[in-house]
């Protein structure tokens, strides 16, 4: 027992000091994301008048066309200030057919890849949406500002890759605009598709989606709180785990849910002024986000967003009733509230981009024994030091629980009975950085 508490002992002071490195990186990041830039970038998008996936595309300064010019544009001026290390270019797919889609139209993606030193291949994304629409869907002549939803999300997006840009990180980053969501979530089928033709290694998601607004329609103002929405598991069976649920459990440890308790883990720590919500369902109420394609393809994805929303500003032509201003206006937008979030996204992909491979395969045992075992597979990954067991009570939505151990291949928590939490394994690497959680997909006895 004191060889192993030695042990762990040997890896927290190996361990603590590049901790407190890698939350220095989080705090000047934090630091350097502005509320003006923000500012500045909505009302860019906003100026076009309407972003309609069916709006103008030949006009410089209104419609789709135009907007998606000035991202490039701006992804491609980021790229120049750090030596062409964003890759940008356009992805797009012909839609033809579709409950809103009234004529065929291209729908155009702009991506930008910063590319990991060593794992080149391998991504986490944040996204923002592009377009925007007001009452009828498929208007795209008037005007649609879309402030809050969803020149947020996009402005937070490009303002992520100002500053991430600037660092080196082991695993790739694409910062991407993404259209047609407002349409039927085409840009991201489109990309989700693209990154699985290209082999792509894509770790997950952050979708940012209405990231300004403070003050909800149900007269709560809240500028701390947001919401994190994740689904349980792949709902394609394709992608289901092969750990009986009946049993064994899991049906809140599929991948996107990791990556909603890596985000709030990393928020709770480095910005405990805030309160991340982690809402156990794929999105609102009977409704989607730009994350779901992803999903569908097997990608783990979240939505980030506002905690409160204000839905005489979504969606709404602009106007006055009974008193009541309707419309998604730049004076519904609390930037420095977009900045915080942009703020959350950032961390959270460095975290992310900085993180080693997770273990491969795991599997776990002691059924009717006083302790839980584990085996697994070391990923290719040099940087990995060693692993982290968590553990959690059945109800509880975070991992409360766990144990550094070394860089092993199998181990066996005594004391632990396996019927009463459920677990999970990470990596780590020199720098202190986590891979997300992964949970045990076999079984075994002895």
């Amino acid at each position: 027992m004191n060889k192993i508490y030695c042990c762990i002992s040997l890896f927290l002071l190996i361990w603590l000091p590049n901790l407190n490195a890698q939350d220095s990186m989080f705090y000047n990041i934090i630091d350097k994301v502005s509320s003006e830039r923000i500012e500045k970038d909505i009302t860019k998008l906003v100026s076009f008048g309407t972003r309609h996936s069916l709006s103008d595309t030949l006009s410089e300064t209104r419609g789709i066309g135009a907007a998606r010019r000035w991202i490039k544009r701006e992804f491609e001026t980021i790229s120049s200030n750090c030596n062409s290390c964003l890759e940008v270019f356009y992805e797009k797919s012909y839609v033809t057919e579709g409950d809103r889609i009234i004529f065929p139209t291209w729908i155009y993606n702009v991506v930008a890849i910063q590319r990991g030193t060593t794992n080149p291949n391998r991504f986490i994304i944040m996204s923002g949406d592009i377009d925007s629409r007001i009452s009828d869907p498929t208007n795209y002549k008037d005007d649609s500002p879309g402030a809050n939803d969803n020149a947020s999300g996009m402005a937070g997006t490009i303002e992520a890759a100002r500053i991430l840009s600037k660092y080196k990180f082991e695993n790739s980053i694409i910062y991407v605009g993404l259209s047609g969501e407002e349409q039927g979530l085409f840009g991201g089928r489109s990309l989700a598709k693209y990154a699985k033709k290209n082999g792509w290694d894509v770790i997950g998601i952050l979708n940012n989606d209405m990231i300004g607004n403070i003050e909800g329609v149900d007269g709560v103002i809240d500028n701390r709180s947001f919401r994190i929405f994740s689904e349980p598991f792949f709902f394609n069976s394709k992608y289901s785990s092969g750990l009986n649920m009946r049993t064994g459990g899991g049906e809140n440890d599929g991948d996107s849910r990791q990556l909603a308790r890596h985000v709030y883990k990393t928020v709770k720590k480095i910005m405990p002024e805030l309160n991340p919500i982690m809402i156990y369902r794929l999105d609102r109420f009977g409704r989607g986000g730009h994350h779901r394609p992803f999903n569908d393809e097997g990608i783990a994805g979240i939505r980030i967003m506002e905690a409160h929303e204000n839905y005489n500003r979504q969606h709404n032509d602009i106007r006055v009733e009974n008193g009541i201003k309707y419309g998604d206006v730049l004076s519904g937008v609390n930037f420095d509230y977009a900045a915080k979030l942009t703020a959350v996204n950032a961390i959270s992909l460095a975290s992310i981009a900085s993180s080693p491979k997770p273990p491969k395969n795991i599997k776990i045992g002691g059924i009717v024994e006083p302790s839980v075992k584990f085996r697994w597979e070391h990923p290719n990954d040099q940087s990995i030091k060693g692993y982290k067991i968590y553990w959690r009570e059945t109800t509880s939505p975070t991992w409360d629980n766990s144990r550094i151990i070394d860089k092993v291949d199998n181990y066996t928590l005594d004391g632990i009975v396996i019927d009463n939490f459920i677990f999970g394994i990470s990596t780590f690497n020199s720098k202190g950085f986590e891979s997300l959680v992964s949970f045990p997909k076999g079984t075994f006895r002895d």
